[in-house]
């Protein structure tokens, strides 16, 4: 009988096993961190991209509307618009037969610059509005500095961070 009491061992963890399986696990969850950064850092450049290409079509789409003659223009103007704006707001459609012109929509909304990191000195209004967020190019100026003009020919991110391909934002 005795016997029997000495070969039943008690059941459980000793202090020594919880702790090295909470300092394997504290190592694992510091490896994830990067990672984790890594990933929300490559959603939001994903984000970036789809904006720009959404953008950019519009404006593609604004021009070949003017080109076409759909949008009234005057004899100085490059036929991209004016300001993103119009983009949403929409133009009159020149070639409507209506008496009221129909406007022609190229974006139902302008998306947000994901990389751009909002200001405390806004006014503290509340966030920045979508136009804000992005830097616009004219159609005379040179792409490798970017500046404003009568119209709208590109955007670009006015971030100063690089990305994860090595190219600043603002070169997308």
């Amino acid at each position: 009988m005795v016997l029997r009491a000495a070969t039943k061992q008690a059941k459980g963890f000793t202090l020594i096993e919880l702790m090295i399986v909470v300092a394997i696990m504290a190592i694992l969850a510091t490896a994830a961190m990067p990672l984790r950064e890594l990933m929300v850092k490559r959603e939001k450049e994903q984000e970036l991209r789809v904006a720009l290409r959404q953008i950019r079509s519009a404006i593609d789409a604004y021009k070949q509307a003017a080109d076409e003659g759909r949008i009234t223009l005057k004899t100085d103007e490059s036929g991209y618009p004016s300001r993103l704006e119009d983009l949403i707001i929409g133009i009159p459609d020149a070639k409507s037969k209506d008496k009221e012109k129909k406007n022609i929509y190229f974006l139902r909304r302008l998306p947000r610059d994901p990389m751009f990191v909002e200001s405390l000195d806004f006014a503290g209004i509340g966030p920045t509005p979508a136009v804000d967020t992005w830097g616009t190019r004219s159609y005379e100026s040179p792409p490798d500095s970017p500046k404003e003009g009568d119209d709208v020919y590109d955007v670009y991110s006015l971030s100063e961070a690089i990305g994860t391909n090595g190219i600043p934002y603002r070169e997308w």
